[in-house]
Order: structure tokens, then C-alpha cells, then sequence
């Protein structure tokens, strides 16, 4: 963060100063005391579990400049807010002022129900080689993580990469307010947080809040193959610019072709300019998230054949995102175990199908998608019937939550053999102890809060006795 003086805190959030009006924040902006150095200042947010007040004196020990709470402390220099969080957006949105005031900065602001954290990771990829940027960490995206990111960023940095999530209406309005993007892009409208916005066409008009917060005079950059999505082209204050697979859109995927190890080969087109682009990541639903990143960073005047090479370099960043492990024991772990909806969930089973072949054995160890209401039984039945299509050698169905899986697998006609429902993770591997042997090819996909992720961290990095 630039340097700031506890008074200037104090004006952006609205906040009184206690203690040495003499104190400069000199160092980073954290949350988690553990991470304090000397000269930062420590955000003391309530929690549902903790009470980030209850680490003001850890957070001082280490040598945090300041403070900034909801109540006296005691603490050498604190500013006192009414709310710890929306002082923080505050805190962000001022220094963002002030160092678009100081040069030429610009924010790149990225939502949809999938695919936002691999865009992010790619448009960071295809940006830092050029000047320096900002990217958030995992999945920073929220009224806490995005203005943290936005936070990082100080006089020398070109580029601010934000990941913008929304799980209701009026979220992402809030995350534009603290930081509007001179460039907003729009993935996919999709059924992830299904349960919470109660229908499809919430989730679009909660995605379009994004096009409507860009900055005066920035761009929308929307994917073409989604109706949904090009029609908040109409939302739009300035320029849109299109990407996809089909005809008339502004940056175009031709001759999509798949590996055999699921990385997809196409041309980029952006008019009359032709790049071959071949990607390291699996799964060809990430030619989106290419192209997306791609017409970003020809939006921010990048030549095609640079952004098709650095494309073709760019890698997996995020843990648990189609990370693929090959093992020793001649085991591929495909770890998508992050998050999951039944957008995600299709496309990594298709990609465990193209993977494993023919010749492979393939195995998928999913779990409950989460947040998706009423629908969840269907959603749920939609994916094992998907997985007996593919011709799934095994799913393992992980968790109550889940059951559903087993149940529509059972009646697309899979044998009681080729489907089995276990109550936890520790059953899932026993499972996996007695059934995976070399060769085999194992998925695992589950949302984030069944903890099916653990399982995915082991696969990876455990042998298993042919």
C-alpha cells in the first residue's frame, strides 16, 4: 500500500484517531495478526468464529503502525470506525483515487459463475510480463478479499487484476463502488449460488452490475456465446467488445481441437490477426477463460502473437483448479475440488472422459455441490447420469449432501459396481485404497465446504501400491 499518515486513515473512513496522530502505515494491510510486519495496519474485523480485537496486542507486538477497530483498544495509535468492514472498502477506494490521481493505472474487473479465478490468474499472466500488476491470491473476491487486493497496489503498479464474486443482488454493485474497472469482464451466467439468488435470470442481473459500475469511458468485455451475457451489452456506458466461438464476436476461438491429455489447441482471431494458441491447462471449457484473457489484454494493447505465446506459457496458479498431478505409481490425480456447480461439475467430468480415453480408467470422487436450494436433488441426479454417458468406471459419491449422484447414476443404467456412496472423506479413501491402480485417472470435485479438498492434497502427493 503507499504510505499513509493515521490521520489521512482517519479521513478516508470516517474514522477519530486515538493515541499517536503522529503514525504512519508504512507497510502491508492485513487481517490475520500472523501476517503483520513492522509498519502495517492491522484490520480488526469481527468474525463469525473470531473477533480479529482479540489479536489488536498480537498484531502491536509484531509491529503494526496502527490499528483499525470498532471500539477503544489498547493499542500506541488506532482509528475507531463505526464498521471495521465498510472502512476498509472506504480505505481501499481512497487509495485507489489517489494513485489513479498519480498515474496511469488500470483495473481490470472479472466476474461469472465459473471460470473467474483461472481468468484472473491468466489476465495476470499475460499482464505482469509486460508491467508491474497486482492479482489477487486464490480467490480474493468478496467485500473483504477485493479491497485487500486493491490495497497491494502502490505508485509502480500498471495493472489491478480484481476477481469480482456475487452470491445476491446489489454484491456487486458494493465491489464496484470501491473499485470501478476500466475494463469489466463477463464470463458465463451460470446456476453456481443457484439456492441464494432463486433463479437464472437473478444471477444475470446480479452479473450486469458489473458492466453498469465500469468507470466513465471503460470497456465491457463480454462472451459471445452466452445470450445472457451479450445481452448486458445494453448496460454498457462505453465500448463492448465480444469473445467467443461463434461468428460476429470481436475475438474469436477457430479450429478448436482437444489433446489427448484434455488441452485445447485453437487460432485466436482478433480481425484481420491469426495466432495459434496452445494451452497447458486441461479441460476445454478453459478456452473461455483464454479467450477472456486474451481480449482483455488486446484491449490493453498487447499484439496478438504476444498474447497467443504467453498463452501457450501460462499455467495453472490456483490450487485445486484442474491441477493435474502425475504420479510416480503412473496415477493422474485431477484435482478441481475448489468449488463446484453443475457447470463445473460437466465440464471436469468431460474432461476426466478425454483424459482417461479409451484405455484409462477413470474415477471420479465428487461431492455436494453446494448453494443450489430447491434444485439440488435435480442438479445433483443431472451429474451421475452425466457420469454413466461418459462411461465413468467409477464414482464415488462423497457425503449425504451428495447422494443424489449415486441415485441418478443408478437409474441411467450403471451397475451397483461402478457407483458407490460413502458417508465421508476418510471412507472415500478407503475406497480409493483398495480401487485406484497405475493408470488409473481420478477426479476430484466437490465444493469447497465439504473438505473434499484434503482428499485431493493427499491423492496428489501419495503413491498407491499397484
Amino acid at each position: 500500500m503507499i504510505e499513509l499518515g493515521i490521520d489521512e486513515i482517519a479521513d478516508a473512513t470516517a474514522g477519530r484517531v486515538l493515541g499517536d496522530a503522529a503514525a504512519r502505515v508504512t507497510g502491508p494491510v492485513v487481517i490475520d495478526s500472523r501476517l503483520v510486519v513492522p509498519g502495517a495496519l492491522f484490520v480488526a474485523l469481527p468474525g463469525e468464529h473470531v473477533d480479529g480485537h482479540d489479536f489488536v496486542a498480537a498484531a502491536v507486538a509484531a509491529g503494526a503502525a496502527a490499528v483499525l477497530v470498532a471500539h477503544e483498544v489498547d493499542a500506541p495509535a488506532a482509528v475507531v470506525v463505526d464498521d471495521v468492514q465498510a472502512a476498509l472498502g472506504a480505505l481501499a477506494h481512497e487509495v485507489l483515487a489517489r494513485l489513479r490521481a498519480s498515474g496511469p493505472l488500470e483495473v481490470v474487473g472479472i466476474t461469472g459463475s465459473v471460470g473467474k479465478t483461472t481468468t484472473k490468474d491468466l489476465v495476470g499472466q499475460l499482464l505482469a510480463a509486460e508491467a508491474p500488476t497486482v492479482v489477487p491470491q486464490g480467490s480474493f473476491n468478496n467485500e473483504i478479499g477485493l479491497p485487500l487486493t486493491v490495497l497491494e497496489a502502490d505508485a509502480s503498479t500498471r495493472y489491478l487484476v480484481l476477481e469480482m464474486g456475487a452470491s445476491g443482488i446489489g454484491h456487486l454493485t458494493y465491489l464496484t463502488g470501491i473499485a470501478a474497472p476500466d475494463v469489466a469482464v463477463v464470463l458465463v451466467v451460470g446456476s453456481a449460488h443457484l439456492g441464494e439468488f432463486g433463479g437464472v435470470e437473478a444471477i444475470a442481473q446480479a452479473k450486469a452490475e458489473l458492466v453498469a459500475g465500469v468507470r466513465a469511458g471503460g470497456t465491457a468485455i463480454l462472451n459471445g456465446d452466452d445470450l445472457r451475457v451479450a445481452a448486458m451489452a445494453a448496460a454498457a456506458h462505453g465500448p463492448v467488445v465480444t469473445f467467443g466461438t461463434v461468428t460476429g464476436v470481436d475475438v474469436r476461438a477457430q479450429d478448436v481441437r482437444i489433446d489427448r491429455a484434455g488441452r485445447a489447441t485453437f487460432t485466436l482471431v482478433a480481425g484481420e490477426m491469426t495466432a495459434e494458441v496452445v494451452l497447458r491447462l486441461v479441460g476445454e471449457h478453459h478456452v473461455t477463460n483464454a479467450l477472456a484473457a486474451a481480449t482483455v489484454a488486446l484491449r490493453l494493447g498487447l499484439a496478438p502473437e504476444v498474447v497467443a505465446e504467453r498463452l501457450s506459457a501460462a499455467r495453472a496458479v490456483s490450487p485445486h483448479r484442474m491441477q493435474v498431478t502425475e504420479r510416480p505409481d503412473g496415477v493422474t490425480i485431477i484435482d478441481d475440488s475448489y468449488n463446484a456447480n453443475p457447470d463445473s461439475m460437466r465440464a471436469a467430468l468431460r474432461a476426466l472422459a478425454v483424459v482417461a480415453g479409451r484405455d484409462r480408467r477413470s474415477i471420479a470422487v465428487l461431492g455436494e455441490m453446494l448453494e443450489l436450494g430447491e434444485d439440488s436433488r435435480e442438479r445433483h441426479d443431472e451429474v451421475g447420469r452425466l457420469a454413466v454417458r461418459l462411461n465413468v468406471r467409477l464414482t464415488v459419491v462423497v457425503g449425504d449432501g451428495a447422494w443424489a449422484i449415486r441415485e441418478g447414476a443408478m437409474m441411467e443404467g450403471s451397475w451397483g459396481d461402478e457407483v458407490v456412496h460413502v458417508a465421508d472423506v476418510d471412507a472415500a479413501r478407503a475406497v480409493l485404497a483398495d480401487e485406484v491402480r497405475a493408470g488409473d485417472v481420478v477426479l476430484v470435485k466437490a465444493s469447497h465446504g465439504t473438505g473434499l479438498w484434503r482428499l485431493g492434497d493427499e491423492l496428489a502427493a501419495t503413491e498407491v501400491d499397484a
